[in-house]
């Protein structure tokens, strides 16, 4: 445990992890693309409009904003053209339908525990509600309605989770000086995901990626393409920053529910792993 961090910030952190498979899987199985593609979108264009449009027509500047790292020219291209050619609430659909049937074809519907797991997160989910200050993302999806299918509502509350912490780290790294693609450099510089993926996924030319490099060694973040001692340190701060912001939701369980979340979110995301529906292919 790092200094200054409690064990129910740990658990938090614990539950959160085990059970984002569930909503980050939603970008990469072929349900998502498969249904995005007969709307009219493919590609990136799929991604953005899709999670995007709690926001509804999302103009590209809103975003470029809100999701933060992705080369402003990337999204350019996707919007605001994606609704000329589809609405906001074909894509929410299109998404939540996705992300059942994804799940079902993993058998996340047949595993034990499903209903006190989705009560865990649904009652974090509801707690972050009461505070969406400063998280447009979040708040965008937090006020769609939910659905009434058990396994979307297990999906809709870790996607509000998902987003309700995201915005928070976002908001660590301004704090911290970080833009975007700086961010995802010293990601790349961690080594937990491959340079080449957040290249390609992202889009920023390798000019820009080497100048971002360049920043962050002369910050003393990075030292011969790799974290130097303070990058780590940076490291740890980012993600424990995000954490202590993500327990106004977690918060709420307590931290014997934290544990118990963590417990019963396991075999739930090993289930989304093990079939197969997480990929670095996108």
């Amino acid at each position: 445990m790092n200094a200054g961090m409690n064990a129910g910030t740990v658990a938090a952190r614990r539950a959160w992890r085990r059970l984002e498979p569930l909503h980050g899987m939603i970008y990469f199985v072929p349900e998502a693309a498969d249904r995005y593609a007969k709307l009219g979108l493919t590609g990136m264009s799929g991604y953005f409009a899709s999670r995007g449009a709690a926001f509804g027509r999302a103009s590209a500047d809103l975003v470029i904003a809100t999701f933060y790292n992705f080369c402003p020219d990337l999204v350019r291209r996707s919007l605001p053209a994606a609704w000329d050619v589809v609405t906001p609430e074909q894509m929410l659909e299109a998404r939540v339908e996705a992300a059942a049937e994804a799940l079902r074809r993993a058998g996340v519907h047949e595993l034990p525990h499903l209903a006190e797991t989705l009560d865990l997160a649904r009652r974090a989910a509801m707690a972050a509600c009461d505070h969406p200050q400063g998280r447009p993302l979040f708040a965008a999806h937090a006020a769609l309605p939910w659905p009434d299918d058990p396994l979307q509502q297990l999906w809709h509350a870790q996607t509000l989770l998902r987003e309700f912490r995201g915005d928070g780290h976002v908001a660590t790294l301004l704090a911290e000086g970080l833009t975007g693609l700086e961010a995802l450099a010293l990601h790349a510089a961690g080594g937990e995901v491959p340079v080449a993926f957040l290249k390609i996924s992202r889009a920023w030319p390798e000019e820009e990626w080497t100048a971002a490099e360049a920043r962050l060694q002369d910050r003393g973040l990075m030292e011969a393409g790799a974290l130097s001692t303070a990058g780590h340190a940076l490291r740890r701060h980012l993600e424990d920053r995000t954490d202590a912001l993500a327990m106004a939701a977690y918060g709420a369980l307590g931290e014997d529910g934290c544990e118990r979340l963590a417990e019963l979110a396991r075999p739930f995301g090993r289930r989304v792993v093990d079939a197969g529906l997480l990929s670095l292919g996108r």
